[in-house]
């Protein structure tokens, strides 16, 4: 266990993955019943019921019916357990075979975008941890490999497979952030997301500046189709995708 001194004091940390506390020795002094799994699988509910601004080791302490020391057996820092966390829930993700006999590439990124932005809005709180940490632990990578095996088959040249799989996971990212953001908003404001769409639109549609760009944002609005956000969402993310898909297999065609 590294003291609350050192903590401040030392050297500007990389990552749980490369600082070699990965796996922590029991010591007899430490609290029976407690372990790292445990710890982290706390984190995660934390998180997600309280999110990651009111989230402190203390506040886990309380939650695991420990002190905040007891914690500190297990973990140097806070920072180690949300990477820790970050890395359990992408385990939530269900990876296809890439090498599977008669797999299609298409099918398998199109798996792997859907579960990557529910990932997003059933955490909120990932997005602003991935760039932040490495994110290189077992899960993470397990899905970082399986999304490079998926893109070698869709025929691109080699320095063209990390463009394209940005362009699908960029996007993505910033679709599922967003979704996610804007419903922790509304469940934070105890308002409806069609609601707070409608009482939107409404307000917008009665400043006499905004009439002429509301009116094409309408036309748009119904052209797409939809009676709910959540079916106007499902419409733009499948055709975005379906876009950067037939532009993949454009590319690989021309390779």
């Amino acid at each position: 266990m590294v003291s609350a001194a050192d903590r401040a004091k030392g050297p500007a940390r990389t990552s749980v993955w490369l600082d070699g506390k990965t796996t922590p020795k029991r010591r007899p002094e430490q609290p029976a019943g407690l372990d790292r799994d445990k710890i982290t699988a706390a984190t995660v509910r934390l998180l997600d019921s309280e999110g990651l601004a009111k989230f402190s080791m203390r506040r886990l302490a309380a939650e695991l019916n420990v002190t905040a020391m007891s914690v500190y057996w297990y973990v140097d820092t806070k920072d180690d357990l949300l990477e820790l966390a970050l890395d359990s829930v992408m385990g939530e993700l269900r990876l296809p075979s890439p090498d599977e006999e008669g797999g299609d590439w298409r099918d398998q990124l199109r798996q792997l975008a859907v579960g990557y932005r529910r990932l997003l809005v059933a955490h909120p709180w990932v997005s602003p941890l991935i760039g932040e940490y490495l994110n290189i632990g077992p899960r993470s990578m397990e899905f970082s490999t399986t999304v490079q095996h998926v893109i070698r088959n869709a025929g691109l040249p080699l320095h063209g497979r990390t463009g394209a799989l940005a362009a699908v996971f960029q996007f993505v990212y910033g679709f599922g952030t967003v979704e996610g953001r804007f419903a922790q908003r509304c469940a934070a404001a105890g308002i409806g997301q069609d609601d707070y769409f409608r009482q939107v639109m409404g307000t917008i549609g009665q400043q006499p500046e905004l009439r002429e760009a509301f009116e094409e944002s309408a036309e748009l609005m119904k052209a797409r189709g939809g009676d709910t956000v959540e079916e106007m969402r499902e419409r733009d993310f499948e055709f975005a995708l379906d876009l950067l898909l037939a532009g993949i297999e454009a590319m690989g065609a021309r390779a």
